[in-house]
C-alpha cells in the first residue's frame, strides 16, 4: 500500500469516528426539528446536508462524505470522497480493490459522476487503476467528453496522475481458478453496486456509481453503472437516482432517469423508486425474478428505495443521523 493511500485511509477512519460524535449531540435537537427519525419512514426527509448510498458496506462512505459536506465541501466533492474510500475495501467483491475478475481474471471498472448543471464524466472496462470514481471525475472536468472507456480510459488516467496498481487480489485469483475449472456455461448474475448521491446545505445535488461489474462477464461488458440515465441520474433542480442490481435491464429502460422524472411530477423518492420497478416488470415480466433496485433523494433531504431484491439495504447520513434502512421489496 503507498504512503498516499495509508494517510487517505487514516484521514477517513477519523472522519468517520468525528461525525460519530457529532451525530450523538446534535440528535436530540434536529430529530424534533424535522419530526423525522433514524428509522426513516416513507416520505421521511433528512436536514441537509443528507448523503444516500447502496447496500451497507458503503455506510463509512457515507460518513466521509457527510464529513466533506459538513467541512463545506460540494456535493460533487463529498460524492467522490465517499466512493473512493468504498473502492478502497478489499474485502468487498463488487467495486474497486479487490472486485471479482472478468471470464479472463481480469478486474474490469466502470464508474459515473454527476452534478449540478447535467454535467457528467464516466469510464468503463478500466483496468489497473485503483480509483475509477476519480477518473470519471476527470474526465467531467478535464475533456470535452462524457465517456472513456477501456485503454483509452486507461491511458488518460495514467496523464492525469490517477493512482495505478494490480486490483485482482489473491482472494479473489483464487476463486477465479476455482470457477474457471467449473466450466460454467454462464457468469455469476450476483453483484452489487455502490451508488452515492449526496444534497449539500444548499440543496445543490450530485450522485456518483462505481463497481466491478457482472463476475466472471465477457471481457468488455459493461452495465447500467457507468451509463448516464441508467445507472446514475442527477437533476440539481429536482433530486438524483442509481440503481443497483442486473444493469442489462436497468440500461433497457433508462431507469435512473425515469426515478428522477418522477421526482419530477411530484411523487415521493420511494414511490418513484417503485413506479419505475413496475413499469419494468409490466414491460419485461422476468424481470421480476432478478434484483432491480433503486435509491433517490431529492433536492429538499426527502429520500427512498425500492426494488425487487430481498434483502435490499440502503445507507442515509445527515448531521443528525445515520441509519441502513430497508428498500420497499415489490
Amino acid at each position: 500500500m503507498s504512503s498516499s493511500r495509508r494517510a487517505f485511509m487514516r484521514a477517513a477512519a477519523a472522519t468517520v469516528a468525528g461525525i460519530g460524535l457529532l451525530r450523538r449531540r446534535v440528535w436530540a435537537v434536529a430529530a424534533a426539528a424535522v419530526g423525522a427519525g433514524p428509522d426513516g419512514a416513507a416520505g421521511a426527509a433528512a436536514p441537509l446536508p443528507v448523503g444516500v448510498s447502496t447496500w451497507p458496506f458503503a455506510m463509512p462512505g457515507n460518513e466521509v462524505a457527510l464529513a466533506a459536506l459538513a467541512g463545506g465541501a460540494s456535493a460533487l466533492d463529498a460524492v467522490e470522497q465517499g466512493i473512493r474510500l468504498v473502492e478502497g475495501f478489499a474485502d468487498e467483491h463488487s467495486v474497486g480493490l479487490g472486485g471479482t475478475p472478468n471470464a479472463e481474471g481480469v478486474v474490469q471498472l466502470d464508474a459515473c459522476i454527476m452534478g449540478p448543471e447535467y454535467r457528467a464524466g464516466s469510464v468503463a472496462a478500466l483496468e489497473g487503476i485503483l480509483h475509477p470514481i476519480s477518473v470519471a471525475r476527470r474526465v467531467l472536468e478535464a475533456t470535452p467528453h462524457v465517456m472513456l472507456v477501456g485503454e483509452g480510459a486507461r491511458r488518460f488516467a495514467a496523464a492525469q496522475g490517477c493512482e495505478q496498481g494490480e486490483l485482482l487480489t489473491e482472494e479473489r485469483r483464487r476463486a477465479w481458478e476455482e470457477w474457471r475449472a467449473r466450466h460454467p456455461a454462464a457468469a455469476d448474475t450476483t453483484h452489487d453496486t455502490v451508488t452515492m448521491l449526496a444534497v449539500d446545505a444548499a440543496g445543490h445535488v450530485a450522485g456518483g456509481c462505481s463497481t466491478s461489474g457482472w463476475g466472471y462477464k465477457l471481457p468488455g461488458r459493461v452495465g447500467d453503472s457507468p451509463i448516464i440515465g441508467a445507472g446514475l441520474y442527477v437533476d440539481s433542480t429536482v433530486g438524483a437516482a442509481g440503481a443497483t442490481g442486473l444493469g442489462e435491464i436497468i440500461m433497457r429502460h433508462c431507469g435512473s432517469f425515469a426515478v428522477v422524472e418522477g421526482l419530477r411530477r411530484g411523487l415521493e423518492p420511494e414511490a418513484a423508486c417503485a413506479e419505475v420497478v413496475r413499469q419494468i416488470v409490466q414491460r419485461e415480466p422476468a424481470a421480476a425474478e432478478q434484483a432491480i433496485s433503486f435509491v433517490a433523494v431529492d433536492r429538499l433531504g426527502r429520500f427512498g428505495a425500492a426494488g425487487t431484491a430481498r434483502g435490499f439495504e440502503f445507507n442515509v447520513t445527515c448531521p443528525a443521523w445515520g441509519r441502513t434502512l430497508p428498500g420497499r421489496l415489490l
